[in-house]
């Protein structure tokens, strides 16, 4: 077994100052954010007013289930003078410089999640490591486009799928951001896109995946992690080349174990020892965040 824990150390311009009573507060560049954290079941270390000096801007979240989040959001953000709706960060890593838009979404997102640093490192060395032309990456589930833009950097020929057209407008101006061009962007249900790549006999280098817990396609598609994983597990293993490549699964659904994951995919690739375990934020007050489980393998 080779259960790890991922803390994105490389970050410069993203902390997470503190959490507890079911909430974060986060910086992001310039500008500290309170946020809803369903996890953050602690008190919180710093007094409440040090968060509300802190932060320029607060997302409240009304539902009475503060375990969980449904996918029909109520609620919104509070902004203090001189918050922008939108604003940039950066990344550095090994040669990375890696740019990024963040903004104040209406579902509390900002465009990122800080964890997937470590993901990111992953992609970029794997990837300058190998002995390969543009070698073929396809991203799943995609969001806003970091690691896609990430793979393009390292000098990947990369394919960007998600069910969301802001989404991909997003993952676009990342990717312009960057100076890079070229992303082949794809708007489809991911399950979809999968089924058909396997059909046409296209194979690729690298996968990410990124499921979320729910969710509905361009046609209204309905997605459940705990339905549809299986499946897409197993199309991607018929995708995946052998040699000179690598898998990224990450999962942000509360509940499951990092073993969820693990198990699926022994079920449909050739892979012993894949590294797994669960994403956590670094907190400055000594209380770590959990923030979802990976797991990943090259070869």
């Amino acid at each position: 077994m080779n259960l790890k824990l991922l803390n994105p150390s490389s970050w410069q311009e993203y902390e997470l100052i503190d959490s507890g009573d079911f909430e974060k507060l986060e910086r992001f560049g310039k500008f500290a954010l309170i946020r809803p954290e369903p996890q953050a079941i602690w008190n919180k270390s710093l007094p409440e007013d040090e968060w509300k000096q802190t932060a320029q801007a607060k997302f409240v979240r009304e539902q009475k289930d503060k375990f969980r989040f449904s996918d029909d959001v109520k609620g919104g953000w509070s902004r203090s003078k001189g918050m922008p709706e939108s604003w940039q960060i950066n990344y550095q890593y090994n040669g990375l410089n890696l740019t990024l838009r963040l903004a104040l979404t209406g579902f509390g997102h900002v465009g990122i999640f800080p964890e997937q640093g470590n993901n990111w490192n992953f992609i970029f060395d794997t990837i300058k490591s190998w002995p390969l032309d543009k070698p073929r990456i396809l991203n799943l589930f995609a969001y806003t486009g970091a690691a896609s833009v990430v793979a393009k950097i390292a000098g990947a020929n990369v394919t960007h799928v998600d069910a969301s057209r802001p989404g991909i407008n997003w993952a676009n101006q990342n990717m312009q951001l960057n100076h890079q061009q070229d992303i082949r962007w794809v708007y489809e249900d991911a399950l979809k896109f999968v089924k058909r790549e396997v059909k046409r006999g296209n194979r690729y280098n690298g996968i990410i995946m990124d499921p979320p817990p729910y969710g509905r396609g361009p046609d209204g598609e309905k997605w459940t992690l705990q339905e549809k994983l299986g499946e897409l597990i197993e199309l991607t293993s018929q995708l995946l080349i052998k040699k000179d490549c690598f898998f990224i699964l990450s999962m942000y659904a509360v509940g499951l174990s990092s073993l969820v994951g693990l198990n699926v995919v022994k079920d449909h690739f050739n892979q012993n020892t894949p590294e797994f375990g669960e994403f956590f934020l670094k907190s400055k007050q000594g209380k770590d965040l959990p923030m979802g489980t990976f797991l990943r393998f090259r070869t």
